[in-house]
């Protein structure tokens, strides 16, 4: 959906019009240009995603049939972030494969959101960092079969990984912990001193509380436990960019 001017569709479906005004407003003060489409019930909302889709979806926790509207959109051809919005003293039971957000009480907040969701929405640079072949291709699968649009490669070890990124441009690492030479751990270090813009997942057989410590020192993103799916990926990335109460 995101085309060569980097317009993104915005599908907003809540039955308050109170509420569709502000999404409204914070996408006026959004990073880059959006079109609201604006829907008050399910059915209208399922129109509107027929007709050409949208890149991002957010939808009301209290529509009726919200919970099919999130399946719906996520099976939709254009393939769009799903963000459900929650009230304030509602209970957080929705699917994994959406992110969820506490509903925003100023256009401010609806801003900071709707930013968040334009960058788990674009074109992600991705790198595999596992001295297993077998792994790496596998890890591939999982990212694929993801809701976020990764472009993806991969290396064998730190060393050739961190060399590669220098002369290159990566948004997230999936980074094994146990690797021969140049540790998970150290090549995190590396990664976050040299480059600390970039977010880094590392993939663990074991959470062990020391290396979690570690991890989290040296600003490592999110964990993934072996054997992990496309799910668990969702969460992860869904939860680093804000969009996972």
């Amino acid at each position: 959906m995101i085309d060569d001017l980097m317009l993104l569709k915005v599908l907003v479906a809540a039955d308050g019009a109170a509420e569709r005004n502000l999404w409204r407003q914070a996408a006026g003060q959004a990073s880059v240009p959006v079109e609201v489409l604006e829907a008050g019930s399910t059915s209208e909302a399922g129109t509107l995603l027929k007709r050409g889709g949208a890149d991002i979806v957010l939808i009301c926790a209290e529509l009726t049939g919200a919970r099919d509207l999130a399946t719906a959109a996520q099976a939709h051809g254009s393939a769009p972030l799903v963000v459900v919005v929650l009230p304030r003293d509602y209970p957080i039971k929705v699917d994994d494969h959406t992110g969820t957000v506490r509903r925003p009480t100023s256009p401010e907040q609806a801003r900071d959101i709707l930013n968040n969701a334009i960058r788990a929405r674009m074109p992600l640079r991705a790198m595999i960092v596992d001295d297993s072949a077998t792994m790496r291709s596998l890890v591939r699968k999982i990212l694929d079969a993801t809701h976020f649009k990764l472009t993806v490669e991969d290396a064998a070890e730190g060393i050739d990984a961190l060399t590669r990124m220098k002369s290159g441009s990566v948004d997230l690492v999936f980074l094994d912990h146990n690797m021969p030479g140049l540790s998970g751990i150290e090549t995190l270090t590396e990664i976050k001193r040299e480059m600390p813009h970039v977010a880094v997942v590392m993939m663990t057989s074991q959470m062990e509380p020391a290396v979690i410590a570690k991890a989290k020192a040296a600003g490592v993103a999110g964990f993934l436990k072996k054997p992990f799916y496309p799910r668990d990926v969702n969460e992860v990335l869904t939860r680093h960019y804000g969009l996972r109460v």
